[in-house]
């Protein structure tokens, strides 16, 4: 079974038309899994799963940021100490990313480049030739992403697996546990939708706005990514 650990809420423009990050994981995934999914709310009072009921977990993006430090975050980094304790492997998206670092011994800070948004380039490092999570993938591709803090120090034993022109810690590995800082479950149409969004903070910033926003595409190996997690690390090693 794989576990889907909720940490926030999409964009209600997006759920109106494409329902919520479960279904979004769901489809990205694609037949990589034909078993169970479970979806645990961490914001909500009901105690976390054991992590080892599972045979990986995939933590969503959020709106919150880690550096609030709210108790069910503090819940949330627990649970996550004890499934990598436990071996259970662990993919952290965005807010994911950055919860997953920070429950390791990393830290979050407020990204002094600025917010990144929007469909961006991301180079792997020369680690990613050897990891199964870019197994078969280029070494620069396209990512959607959408968040202003970052992963500043990373956590204890940590390999760094990419960056984008914003973002140097743009995904990273611990054991069998890996922190994104994009979203692969994100295609062209979500990422749009975001954009619309957020437009008022993104203009605020300074940013060109209607160039991210026609600039946003499909991220086809950002999607192979999340599938490799399942096909060669969950399935692999149940």
């Amino acid at each position: 079974m794989l576990l889907v650990l909720r940490t926030g809420d999409p964009v209600p423009e997006v759920v109106a038309r494409r329902g919520e990050f479960l279904r979004w994981f769901q489809d990205g995934v694609g037949d990589a899994w034909d078993r169970e999914w479970h979806e645990h709310d961490a914001r909500s009072e009901e105690a976390l799963p054991e992590p080892t009921r599972f045979a990986g977990i995939l933590i969503t993006g959020s709106a919150s940021s880690v550096t609030e430090r709210a108790p069910w975050m503090l819940r949330a980094e627990g649970f996550l100490r004890a499934a990598v304790a436990a071996d259970v492997p662990v993919l952290g998206i965005c807010f994911g990313h950055q919860l997953l670092a920070q429950a390791l011994g990393g830290s979050v800070v407020r990204n002094p480049k600025g917010r990144e948004i929007g469909t961006v380039e991301l180079e792997a490092t020369l680690h990613a030739e050897t990891d199964p999570l870019f197994e078969g993938l280029p070494a620069a591709f396209s990512v959607n992403a959408s968040h202003v803090d970052t992963v500043d120090l990373l956590p204890p034993g940590s390999t760094v697996l990419s960056h984008t022109s914003l973002e140097r810690h743009a995904a990273f590995r611990v054991q069998r546990a890996w922190g994104v800082q994009f979203h692969p479950e994100f295609d062209g149409d979500v990422m749009r939708e975001y954009t619309v969004a957020r437009r008022q903070a993104i203009e605020a910033e300074g940013l060109p706005w209607e160039r991210i926003h026609a600039s946003t595409q499909d991220a086809p190996h950002a999607v192979a990514l999340m599938r490799n997690f399942v096909h060669r690390v969950v399935k692999r090693h149940p």
